[in-house]
């Protein structure tokens, strides 16, 4: 990898609130030690770092990357020093602010326990909301419960090697958040013909109209950049939840809301007509081949 910075950039990964599983996630990261050694990593709360937390939280140092893990919190403290303060001091002084997670970027997970102050740094849900709203031109949403690992070193190398990056309205790059998770899915013939998965884990059938996946509906390319470089959700017989989406997490994710039988929400771009009407087209034909197991398992004696 090649950069035009002179320098090694410094970056600083700070946590407000949050259960580390973007940290986790990114640690799964397979080509980490080589991306790493394109940055001095000022403070990260699990990898080697120049500084420890208590020389952080002094807010004498200046960082070029600001990473932010979890809910922010104005109200929450480090060692007595308010989050706020923290926040405000090192990213007034970073060239660029990546919210890492879904947390960071509109709330998340945490964003109930106190709606009133707790947000992403420059949204809550769609709504624009929190401490950065001023700087938000320079804030990158990577969204995800956990965000995939690839997805950050895609940020991370494009800023390295002094390429914009290009988002879009909710500040996610365009890049990796203008696919649906849909796409990509090796269910997508079970979806155009209405066959439905009955039970999870199951090789076979769509499960956007049993058991509440919001691929159709969700930005995001886990089907194109898989986890651990082999799966997803979807190929392994789970509903995707949505979760680079700003209303993450919704009530009841294993089920699909209905109204009198039909999906209260409809694939993304689609009107509710026309997906009605195909579906009720589709539904008249009966395929043999999608209809049973891809794999007959016979038990001999």
């Amino acid at each position: 990898m090649h950069s035009k910075q002179d320098k090694k950039l410094k970056l600083l990964w700070f946590q407000g609130v949050t259960c580390n599983g973007n940290t986790h996630s990114f640690l799964n990261l397979p080509n980490i030690e080589q991306l790493l050694e394109n940055f001095e990593i000022l403070y990260h709360p699990i990898l080697p770092s120049i500084y420890s937390l208590e020389e952080i939280l002094k807010l004498e140092e200046n960082c070029d990357l600001f990473l932010f893990e979890g809910t922010y919190d104005p109200l929450m403290q480090h060692n007595g020093v308010e989050l706020s303060k923290i926040v405000d001091y090192y990213t007034k002084h970073a060239t660029h602010v990546i919210s890492v997670g879904t947390c960071a970027s509109f709330g998340g997970m945490f964003k109930a326990t106190a709606p009133e102050r707790n947000s992403g740094l420059i949204f809550n849900e769609e709504e624009s909301f929190g401490p950065l709203l001023e700087q938000k031109q320079k804030v990158i949403n990577l969204s995800g419960c956990p965000v995939h690992p690839e997805w950050l070193s895609y940020t991370l190398s494009m800023i390295v090697s002094d390429k914009e990056v290009e988002v879009d309205e909710l500040h996610r790059p365009i890049e990796l958040y203008s696919n649906l998770a849909h796409h990509g899915c090796t269910r997508n013939e079970y979806f155009e013909w209405k066959v439905d998965v009955d039970n999870f884990g199951e090789k076979e059938g769509c499960l956007f109209y049993k058991q509440g996946c919001r691929a159709p509906m969700t930005h995001a390319s886990c089907n194109k950049i898989l986890w651990n470089e082999v799966s997803s959700k979807t190929r392994v017989g789970t509903p995707c939840f949505g979760c680079t989406e700003p209303d993450f997490p919704r009530t009841d994710m294993f089920s699909t809301k209905t109204n009198m039988s039909i999906p209260q929400d409809t694939p993304l771009g689609v009107p509710k007509r026309s997906y009605l009407t195909l579906t009720g087209i589709a539904k008249t034909f009966h395929i043999k081949r999608l209809e049973g197991k891809l794999i007959d398992y016979k038990t001999t004696r």
